[in-house]
């Protein structure tokens, strides 16, 4: 199985430089694998291997690095943060050149990049902003706001929030991990857009838990948005008061909710659920008509920004807002949106998209991400 995974990871990887965010500039030239390169080695440090995403983002950074002719180092780090911090800790004692590193908890990395500072190690953040630390020189990421503000204008839109009248619904609010920087900008973006509503008494919070804190889910647990949906279902919905909107910041979250709505709620009607990722059990239930949309980062084009900048990196550059025009795809240099506690961190900002029932063909098959499977659901492997 991880030979065919690795094998399948490998096509995906040549098609993406086909179809994807490639650069414009030629990536697989005798040159890129001259001898100068072959000593240069960059370390990737990732959070875990139990969220499908993050083996994709390790494979495609790894497979793309090494063919430009840097050697790589992969590392997954069991969603432990003093793990990661021992993890960075060794590629740093490998004498990597560059640190890519999505970190677990965007706060506990302080101490460890310092010696990477120290030593003349720059390092991208990648995803997730890593927090208090001077020694980020670049954040890649999707616009993290704008994902969330596309799971909300999706409800606003289905719904047809704004010609509602005195029509209600009830919602109830799903975020992600509080140790990651981005969950709130993605709880923001939605909540920006469904809040004139809530306040309006349009949408209404049956369970009254709107606070981040509250609706957050450590380490985007599947389990842990299960049980938190359940014990809402079983306090505010067990007499059949209708559920008409679940929204979850991701996939992982959304996964829980969906299991906790289909053997828990006692309402007749199935809710909108929103998500993110492109999870393949979120598209099966997508398919199913149990999850309404995903918010959809080409985590390929991702990995082609973040190739590209360390490239230039590597090559004693100081990339800025030119690298943009290498891409076919919509990214932006971002130098205002982003402060880590030590200073704006200079981001490059890719576009994600909404898949649904009606367009993934168009969104994910056709592009070469996944596939359909003999029982006619989306499979990546």
């Amino acid at each position: 199985m991880k030979s065919k995974l690795l094998g399948i990871l490998l096509v995906l990887v040549m098609i993406v430089s086909l179809i994807g965010c490639s650069s414009d500039k030629d990536t697989s030239t005798s040159s890129d694998k001259s001898s100068d390169k072959k000593d240069i080695k960059v370390g990737i440090a990732m959070p875990t291997k139990s969220l499908e995403r993050w083996n994709r983002d390790g494979a495609y950074l790894k497979e793309q690095f090494e063919a430009l002719g840097y050697k790589a180092e992969l590392t997954y780090s069991d969603n432990k943060s003093d793990q990661q911090v021992n993890d960075i800790q060794n590629l740093i004692a490998d004498k990597v050149n560059l640190l890519v590193i999505v970190a677990i908890d965007g706060e506990s990395l302080t101490t460890v990049l310092k010696d990477a500072k120290d030593q003349n190690i720059p390092v991208i953040a990648y995803d997730r902003l890593i927090m208090n630390t001077d020694a980020t020189s670049y954040y890649v990421s999707f616009d993290n706001y704008t994902v969330g503000k596309l799971q909300g204008e999706y409800i606003e839109n289905t719904l047809d929030l704004a010609n509602a009248g005195d029509k209600t619904y009830n919602i109830e609010l799903t975020a992600g991990d509080p140790a990651d920087n981005n969950a709130g900008f993605f709880y923001n973006g939605a909540v920006d857009v469904l809040k004139p509503y809530i306040d309006k008494g349009t949408l209404k919070v049956v369970s009254g838990q709107t606070e981040f804190e509250e609706v957050a889910t450590p380490a985007w647990d599947t389990a842990t948005a299960l049980d938190r949906m359940q014990n809402i279902l079983a306090s505010y919905y067990a007499d059949g008061t209708q559920l008409d909107v679940c929204l979850c910041s991701n996939d992982s979250t959304a996964l829980g909710v969906t299991q906790a709505v289909d053997s828990d709620y006692a309402g007749s009607n199935w809710p909108l659920i929103t998500g993110q990722d492109g999870d393949v059990a979120n598209l099966k239930n997508l398919l199913d008509g149990k999850q309404s949309m995903t918010v959809y980062k080409a985590v390929a084009n991702e990995a082609v920004v973040t190739v590209a900048l360390a490239k230039e990196i590597l090559a004693g550059n100081k990339p800025d807002s030119s690298l943009t025009s290498q891409f076919k795809c919509e990214c932006t240099y971002d130098t205002t949106s982003y402060d880590n506690g030590t200073g704006i961190i200079p981001s490059y900002l890719l576009v994600p998209d909404v898949v649904t029932n009606d367009n993934y063909k168009e969104k994910l098959v056709d592009t070469g991400y996944y596939k359909v499977g003999s029982d006619g659901y989306l499979t990546a492997d």
